[in-house]
């Protein structure tokens, strides 16, 4: 699996969000990649959903607060990540 990457949709940004959009996927796709390590670290058979709640809850732990409310990934997507940890496709 190649490393998890956080793009937001640009529809609807305002110029001000556009310029920070940059940094802000940076930032969140930091997380992800953290709490994929993480996760894929204390792996013990759990299922899929649980790993998906983990998957979340860990990015949302590596945000700052404000951001964290605001992160509503797209979930299949962070199912697919936790599909690969427990498939064991992740290192």
């Amino acid at each position: 699996m190649s490393e998890p990457h956080v793009t937001l949709d640009p529809r609807g940004l305002d110029p001000v969000q556009q310029k920070l959009q940059g940094p802000l996927e940076d930032q969140l796709t930091s997380a992800l990649q953290a709490a994929t390590e993480r996760v894929s670290a204390s792996y013990a058979g759990e299922p899929v959903e649980q790993v998906c709640q983990r998957l979340l809850d860990e990015t949302r732990s590596g945000l700052h607060p404000d951001i964290a409310a605001g992160f509503n990934p797209d979930m299949d997507e962070f199912c697919r990540v936790a599909v690969a940890i427990v498939r064991g496709e992740t290192s």
